[in-house]
């Protein structure tokens, strides 16, 4: 009987290094890293003292925002810190002496949800969202959806990346969120 013991033991420590939790070890999108801005957007622009420059301004097609007396300032994945800069050095540039600007994001780009969810589409993201609230604003999971994982596709510099993430996973304004359904 104690001969049997030990390839049992072996045979469990062999099998429980081959267990694999079904989790990735890493993301092909990146979980975290600096807001940049992008077509979608709308900015919140304060030029101290100049009310009329002072307003909400949407991130067109080209990455830019068109402002009274500088033209089309392109922002496009920048972060406001720089965007700010930017749009202060267009000031400058012969129109106002010593701009004051703050720029922030006024509003969010859309993030788009599609598969086995009740409803698809395109909604308004809300800092700090998750895959979890994503589905909820939704309206959540059809009953044949796979409540454990997701895919995302990101833009990341010039490339759509796609990765499968857990639910808990932070999205990302502009994110396609695909809703599998389950293999039974």
């Amino acid at each position: 009987m104690t001969w049997l013991r030990v390839p049992i033991v072996f045979l469990l420590v062999f099998l429980a290094a081959c267990a694999h939790t079904g989790r990735p070890a890493t993301y092909l999108v990146e979980p975290t890293g600096p807001y940049l801005l992008d077509s979608g957007d709308i900015v919140r622009v304060t030029v101290y003292g100049d009310p009329e420059l002072t307003s909400n301004y949407r991130v067109d097609d080209k990455g830019a925002i068109s402002m009274p007396l500088v033209g089309a300032v392109a922002v496009r994945g920048l972060t406001t810190e720089t965007a700010t800069r930017r749009v202060t050095s267009a000031l400058a540039s012969g129109f106002m002496r010593n701009p004051n600007v703050a720029l922030e994001v006024a509003e969010y780009r859309p993030f788009f949800i599609q598969g086995a969810i009740r409803n698809s589409g395109q909604f308004p993201y809300v800092y700090g969202m998750t895959v979890r609230a994503a589905i909820s604003t939704a309206g959540g999971h059809t009953e044949t959806a796979d409540r454990n994982s997701a895919t995302i596709y990101r833009r990341q510099g010039d490339e759509m990346v796609r990765g499968n993430v857990e639910l808990d996973f932070p999205i990302m304004p502009g994110d396609t969120i695909v809703i599998s359904e389950r293999w039974l």
